[in-house]
Parts: C-alpha cells; sequence; structure tokens
C-alpha cells in the first residue's frame, strides 16, 4: 500500500516568511508534499531520479513551449547541440575581459563606507549589464532594468493577467532585437544573438519563435538569478569573515566557494515536470498527469547527503550540488553565470578591503518564485 502525500502550502504566508528553513521543515516531516498546484519532490535522491528519468517525467508542464526547457527527447537534444556551443571555455575566455570592466565600472562607482543593496545596486546592475554586454543588446539596459522591476512586482502581485502582460513586453523586447539584426542584413553586429538566428536544428534555421524563446530563456530568468545569486554571495561574504579572509587570500577557490554558498542558500527553487504515467516516488502513488516540483533548495539542503545543510563545505558537496540542476536539463548556461559570479567577486576583492553587513538596515527575504534575499545591505570598506 502506498503512503499518503502530506498536504501543504508553499505560498502560504508561513512560508513565504521563512522559505528556507520552511522547506527543512516539510522535507524531514515526509518526502513528497502535495499543494493544489501538484506534488513537490524534496529529497535529493528523488530529485536527482525524476531529474534523470525524462520519459516519466516529462519537462512539457507548460502550455507554452519553451527551448530548450520544455522539450524532452529526442527533440531536446538536437537543441542541445545547438546552444551548448555557446558556452565553451574559449568564448568565456573571450568575455572575461568585457565582463571585468564592467564589473570594475559598477563596483568602483558604489559608494564607500555607506550601506549599498547588493541585491539592486549591484546584482541587478551587474545582471544586466553583463548580459546586454554578451548578447551585444548595449544601449537597452534601462529598458532591461525597468523590466526586471516590472516583472518582480508582476510576480509578487500574483496576478496572472499581469504577470502575462510583462512577458509579452519582454518578448517584444527581444523580438525588436531580433528585427533589427533581420534589418541591418549581412551588416548585422557578429554577436550571439545574430549567431543564434543563424543555427540550425534538423537541417533547419531556428523559427522566429524559437529564436525567441531561447534567448527569453537567456535573459528573463537570468537576470533575476543572477541577482539573487550575487545576493547570497555577498550575504555568505559579509556575515563570514572568516570564509572572506581565506578567499581574498587565495581567490582561486571562488568557483568551488560561490557554488556552495549557493548550495547552501539555493535561490532557484524549482521546476516543473509532468509525470506521463502512473509511478511511485519514495513509496508514495503519482497518478499519470500529476503536475511535480523539483525541488532544488530543499535537495540541497538534505542531511541525508550533506549532514549539516549549513555547513560549508566546497570540497566535499562539489558532487551533489544540484544548484545548476542535474540529468539532460542541466543549465547550459553555467559556464557564464559561474564566469560572471567569479569576476564581481574578485573584483569587489581588489577594489575593497573588506564587506560587511550594514549595521541596522535588515535584510529582506525574496518571496517564490525566487529564494534568497530580496536586499540586503553591504559596506564596502
Amino acid at each position: 500500500m502506498s503512503k499518503p502525500i502530506p498536504h501543504w502550502e508553499p505560498l502560504s504566508d508561513a512560508v513565504l516568511a521563512d522559505q528556507l528553513h520552511a522547506y527543512d521543515r516539510q522535507r524531514r516531516a515526509c518526502p513528497l508534499a502535495r499543494s493544489p498546484r501538484g506534488v513537490s519532490l524534496l529529497r535529493h535522491a528523488d530529485v536527482v531520479a525524476a531529474a534523470g528519468d525524462p520519459a516519466t517525467f516529462s519537462s512539457a508542464a507548460s502550455e507554452f513551449r519553451q527551448v530548450p526547457n520544455s522539450l524532452d527527447p529526442p527533440e531536446h537534444a538536437a537543441f542541445r547541440a545547438a546552444i551548448d556551443p555557446f558556452f565553451t571555455p574559449e568564448r568565456m575566455r573571450r568575455l572575461e575581459p568585457r565582463l571585468r570592466a564592467i564589473a570594475h565600472q559598477i563596483a568602483g562607482a558604489l559608494p564607500r563606507g555607506a550601506a549599498v543593496d547588493a541585491v539592486t545596486e549591484l546584482g541587478c546592475a551587474y545582471a544586466v549589464r553583463a548580459q546586454a554586454e554578451w548578447l551585444g543588446w548595449q544601449g537597452i539596459e534601462p529598458e532591461l532594468l525597468a523590466w526586471m522591476a516590472a516583472n518582480h512586482a508582476a510576480t509578487r502581485s500574483k496576478d496572472r493577467s499581469r504577470t502575462a502582460a510583462v512577458a509579452a513586453d519582454f518578448d517584444a523586447l527581444v523580438r525588436a532585437q531580433v528585427q533589427r539584426r533581420r534589418d541591418a542584413g549581412a551588416a548585422a553586429p557578429p554577436d550571439p544573438t545574430t549567431e543564434l538566428m543563424q543555427v540550425t536544428v534538423g537541417g533547419r534555421r531556428l523559427s522566429d519563435a524559437d529564436v525567441v524563446s531561447v534567448l527569453r530563456n537567456w535573459t528573463a530568468g537570468d537576470l533575476a538569478s543572477m541577482a539573487a545569486a550575487v545576493g547570497v554571495v555577498l550575504h555568505f561574504l559579509a556575515t563570514r569573515a572568516d570564509v572572506q579572509a581565506a578567499l581574498r587570500a587565495d581567490p582561486a577557490g571562488l568557483p568551488a566557494a560561490i557554488d556552495e554558498m549557493l548550495r547552501i542558500d539555493d535561490p532557484f527553487l524549482v521546476n516543473r515536470r509532468v509525470a506521463t504515467r502512473a509511478t511511485e516516488v519514495a513509496g508514495c502513488a503519482l497518478e499519470a498527469g500529476t503536475r511535480i516540483y523539483l525541488h532544488w533548495t530543499s535537495a540541497n539542503r538534505d542531511e541525508a547527503v550533506f549532514g549539516d545543510p549549513d555547513a560549508y563545505r566546497p570540497q566535499e558537496n562539489a558532487a551533489h550540488n544540484l544548484v545548476y540542476g542535474t540529468g539532460i536539463h542541466v543549465c547550459p548556461g553555467r559556464p557564464l553565470a559561474t564566469l560572471e559570479l567569479v569576476v564581481l567577486v574578485r573584483t569587489l576583492f581588489e577594489l575593497t578591503q573588506h564587506i560587511e553587513p550594514a549595521a541596522g538596515d535588515a535584510p529582506v527575504r525574496e518571496t517564490y518564485p525566487l529564494g534568497g534575499w530580496a536586499r540586503f545591505a553591504v559596506v564596502l570598506r
């Protein structure tokens, strides 16, 4: 006989007030939890197993086509083969000095000895500038910043018509970038956006809809995710002076350290799946058609894998870290995200002697669909 799946409400005030530890409590009580939105898988082993079984847990969980996120095999493999080359080590090496210049401009302009919001003044500003530089969208940074603010407000409102309108606004912004390059023809700038428009899958160029979908995936989600990640990393460094000092002395350890900080306080909460057939997870029966949430934040704090979830152990925990997902949908943009974060932190280390929390300015936690911090004030010394 299958086990019952307890009910919970992940969008309740009680959970949103402290998402991280609410997920810890729920996971310890039961590996699965059901809400009107679907069933959340909370344990590391179950999340990894589901992510590795696309035949049972399909990514086609949205009413809209999302490339490559909503694609299942074999279509997914063809699109990933076309997208992954945009993130090669050589491309990242060529991009690094441009990101370093942006980080120096932003961090160098921030005041010293005064409170600075790590999320908005640093994270959002850097995310927009870095992404515009990479994609060749220079000149529209104010539009992207305004969109981020509007998207954040719409998401918090939980008004679906408002979020749909904001999404449509972003699609229009992306389409304008595509059209600009079509109009330019052979004179289009040699950037990843232009290159993406030339990509072929199955012997055919991507449709405009698929080009826009890929660009939306590279930008709309990544802008908010990068800002959230900057907030988490700066909070950790500011509140763990020992770790900050060690990384200042040996910044070569930054990639693994940043991954571990994001594991401890993973701001990328969930991805959706849908069960294609009746199955069982952790002794609990799931019917075909059940909407599934792979809960990365909870899985990344599973005591069965990490022991004390708050213990900082970059090397020991690296093999099990799920910040960038796992399985066929592991994040293709991980090299870019890691590069952006490492460049920003190294630049801050070069320009400051110490980063500390701003006294008397209480941090504010973020709420679903993001984790981490909505606001965290630091002082750069």
